[in-house]
């Protein structure tokens, strides 16, 4: 897994399209479907923090988990400047650890892609079901191969602004359904002059069965999957799905009045 190192200090910028207030909008209404109204959340593969903000704002207790220190540090800003008491920590999802278990936790923005190698994945479901509540609510969302295949694949996009520019250039590995986006960042200095990064991530697509396969593997109960922002099921061409999965198995782990991992 690839951190974003340069790229952390103009994600905000280049993501200013993405509407958070929806998307937490669509998060919050599965929790509460679910009776979550409150209590503690952890938001995995949290990035700047955006939407950990956006649930925060509507009355959770949240915590944010991320690999790349550099977006934490934004997060960690962005929390003191609108006065959120968040806690962030600096950890691979593939190995994160809590204090203790959480009501929900939810995954956003396609970072379960991120995870290439299905026996991570199904780690990180591992951990998951571990620190979530006795029947805690796990929500994620996923790229989906049509998109990789259909509209990422080879393909190239550009985006020119007042003082910074990205390429980023698609390749799609059809055997390994893996996606590499390789991301040239033009970043302009305090001197005028213009500074060129390069930064080079991969993502895979899996399939639903196979989600639910890691899903099962990892004992946590699968609930549903939806095309993103309905409550719909994925169509052919749908381009992010939303997976609902459920803890299961505390309860069975209770002896004389203490729970037992």
């Amino acid at each position: 897994m690839e951190s974003y190192e340069n790229f952390a200090r103009v994600y905000d910028d280049f993501m200013d399209n993405v509407p958070y207030d929806e998307w937490a909008e669509y998060v919050v209404s599965l929790l509460k479907e679910d009776e979550i109204d409150d209590g503690l959340i952890l938001d995995l593969g949290c990035g700047t923090g955006s939407l950990t903000e956006k649930l925060a704002e509507v009355g959770y207790d949240m915590i944010g988990v991320d690999y790349s220190d550099e977006m934490l540090e934004i997060a960690q800003e962005k929390s003191h400047k609108h006065g959120y008491d968040i806690l962030y920590l600096l950890q691979d999802m593939r190995e994160f650890e809590l204090y203790g278990t959480v009501r929900a936790i939810i995954s956003v923005c396609d970072s379960m892609n991120y995870i290439i190698d299905e026996k991570d994945l199904t780690e990180v479901f591992r951990l998951v079901n571990n620190y979530l509540d006795p029947e805690g609510l796990f929500i994620f969302d996923m790229n989906t191969l049509y998109k990789y295949q259909v509209l990422l694949a080879d393909h190239t996009i550009a985006e020119d602004r007042e003082k910074m520019s990205f390429i980023w250039d698609n390749y799609y590995y059809e055997d390994e359904r893996i996606n590499e986006y390789n991301l040239h960042l033009f970043l302009q200095e305090e001197d005028g002059r213009f500074q060129k990064f390069t930064e080079n991530h991969y993502q895979k697509a899996y399939t639903i069965e196979q989600v639910k396969q890691a899903l099962a593997e990892a004992g946590l109960e699968f609930v549903a999957v939806y095309d993103a922002f309905t409550r719909e099921p994925p169509k052919a061409d749908s381009e992010r799905i939303y997976f609902i999965a459920r803890e299961k198995g505390k309860v069975e782990r209770i002896r004389d009045g203490r729970l037992h991992y």
